[in-house]
């Protein structure tokens, strides 16, 4: 027996979803067979919607959720959505040797992040980083939702709630 996309999405149009405990389950069967770019959708609606938290405060989250090779291409994702000129801005008006130095690569060499660059910041460094990307890159949103969409099971660990906006979204495009 075949898994019906089309059904279990059309549990989520016109918001009647159903419990958000079996969110979870339904972001990995419909992960497994949407396209990238119907996952980034609904990854973008769930990051801007105003019934979940704040983008920079998910950011943090999910930075806090990944494995070092994560961390890294999620710093990398979100430092090449912003100019050097706004890179450089965050850099003079942050404090720490370990953001600095990421920072600092981004803008003199142009270097990815390492996993190691990446497990030396805290959470509230990369809240900060993808609070500045957010206020002076636009669209870093969505570049990000391109990324997490490669990384759906990341985006299990938010919750149900954020969970049925994303899937809301998905079966909406539908």
């Amino acid at each position: 027996m075949g898994f019906d996309l089309g059904g279990l999405l059309q549990q989520y149009i016109g918001g009647n979803a159903p419990a958000s405990a079996d969110a979870a389950t339904h972001f990995d069967q419909i992960s497994e067979s949407a396209s990238p770019d119907l996952l980034s959708q609904g990854l973008s609606a769930m990051f801007n919607s105003n019934q979940t938290s704040p983008f920079s405060q998910t950011a943090w989250q999910l930075f806090g959720q990944a494995n070092p090779i994560q961390k890294a291409g999620m710093l990398k994702q979100l430092i090449a959505g912003m100019k050097p000129t706004v890179l450089s801005t965050l850099l003079n008006g942050t404090g720490g040797a370990a953001l600095a130095g990421v920072l600092g690569n981004a803008l003199n060499a142009n270097n990815p992040v390492t996993p190691e660059q990446a497990f030396q910041l805290a959470p509230d460094q990369v809240q900060q980083i993808a609070d500045h990307a957010q206020k002076n890159s636009p669209g870093i949103v969505e570049h990000m939702s391109d990324f997490y969409a490669q990384h759906s099971g990341l985006i299990k660990t938010l919750g149900g709630a954020a969970l049925t906006i994303a899937l809301e979204k998905i079966a909406n495009s539908q």
